[in-house]
């Protein structure tokens, strides 16, 4: 890997000068929701005409090569993110993009710390996409502790500090002690040409054929904050009224923990991990059901992904999002958090009813257009 002084083959692509680009700052573009949405905002901005840099402490991820051949990604050789500081500084003062744009608490922190070490003639914007008192469970308990007081001591140098929902925004301003007025809301730009062509597509697995049960997919990171073993057991219930197969896409920690409820309940014949997919998308077209299971989130792509292939949703009524994505319940049923028996009776309910159309400017502010906008503005802001 490069370091930040010098250009990987990937930068060689480009050649045009990077003065004022709008520079993206990522650990990595390994698997996360975080990740999909700076590569679809990075290629809605270019495909504006604007120089885009995505930064990254280290050029590794499913998602790089899904980047616009436009867009020029700076590998900081870094490894690790805590390593990523003095090279982020001095590819800020070198390069000195119009902006920088950090996604996630650990990365904004050093996203700010390296535009003051470079002199702070680059304006920062953080965004959190998730849920910030729920997601800090997850850290040790020393994280715990300082991360609210860390966000509260340097969140106020950004210049602006971005929420993906509106539960979102209420909650960092909460757990960070910034006034709510000072974090603004953007939608993720979720649907993009890309994702409506997989939606077209057959998926690539048997349980689709003609004949077979209906499918319920969950799709997601394999870690606790999705809480698929609450939908594994929903699903039990569901296999006891009536035939259906369940399928759950994606990777992550919990995998040994899940299949080994699979195997727990008796499921093995009926419940699939396939692993992470890159046409997820043709999997929603198919399914009978979608199902959002997760303990938190900050605005839930898959389900937005899932509404826009035309599945019936059902999800937890967890923080942030499916309430504001979902009208309060109006575009699918929401039940409360980790409650199995209300989870399988909504998707009993949902296999039931014949599918229909969403009103065609329900899933507007999820576009990329929409998205791309809605940041362009905050940008000129700054």
């Amino acid at each position: 890997m490069s370091g930040a002084g010098t250009l990987p083959l990937r930068e060689q692509r480009d050649t045009r000068s990077k003065r004022g680009a709008i520079a993206f700052f990522l650990p990595s573009v390994r698997l996360g929701g975080a990740q999909r949405v700076i590569v679809n905002l990075a290629q809605g901005i270019t495909e504006r005409g604007l120089p885009v840099d995505v930064v990254l402490a280290a050029a590794d991820g499913v998602f790089l090569e899904q980047l616009a051949r436009s867009v020029r990604v700076v590998d900081l050789g870094a490894g690790r993110l805590l390593r990523s500081l003095f090279p982020l500084a001095r590819y800020l003062r070198r390069e000195r993009p119009r902006v920088l744009v950090s996604s996630m608490s650990h990365a904004n922190l050093i996203a700010l710390w390296a535009a003051r070490l470079a002199g702070g003639r680059t304006p920062v914007v953080v965004t959190e996409h998730s849920t910030m008192s729920r997601a800090n469970t997850d850290e040790r308990q020393l994280d715990r502790g300082l991360l609210p007081a860390l966000l509260r001591t340097f969140y106020p140098w950004a210049a602006s500090v971005v929420a993906v929902s509106r539960g979102a925004a209420d909650d960092l301003a909460r757990t960070s002690g910034l006034p709510r007025d000072r974090v603004q809301v953007a939608y993720n730009p979720v649907i993009t040409p890309a994702l409506m062509a997989l939606c077209h597509k057959a998926p690539g697995h048997p349980w689709f054929g003609a004949g077979q049960p209906p499918v319920i997919l969950g799709v997601g990171r394999l870690t606790a904050a999705k809480d698929f073993p609450t939908l594994i057991r929903a699903f039990a219930e569901v296999r006891r009224r009536r035939p259906a197969r369940l399928i759950i896409l994606g990777d992550g920690e919990e995998r040994p923990a899940l299949e080994a409820l699979i195997r727990e309940l008796q499921l093995t014949d009926d419940a699939a991990l396939p692993g992470f997919r890159d046409d997820a998308a043709a999997y929603m077209a198919a399914s009978a059901v979608f199902v959002l299971s997760s303990a938190w989130e900050g605005l839930p792509t898959v389900l937005i992904e899932a509404m826009a292939a035309g599945a019936p949703v059902v999800s937890t009524d967890c923080p942030s999002g499916p309430r504001e994505i979902l009208q309060d319940g109006r575009l699918g049923a929401l039940v409360p958090i980790g409650d199995v028996t209300a989870l399988a009776n909504a998707i009993l309910t949902a296999l039931e009813r014949p599918r229909h159309q969403l009103p065609p400017d329900v899933l507007a502010p999820f576009t990329m257009e929409a998205a791309v906008d809605h940041y362009l503005q905050l940008i000129e802001k700054v």
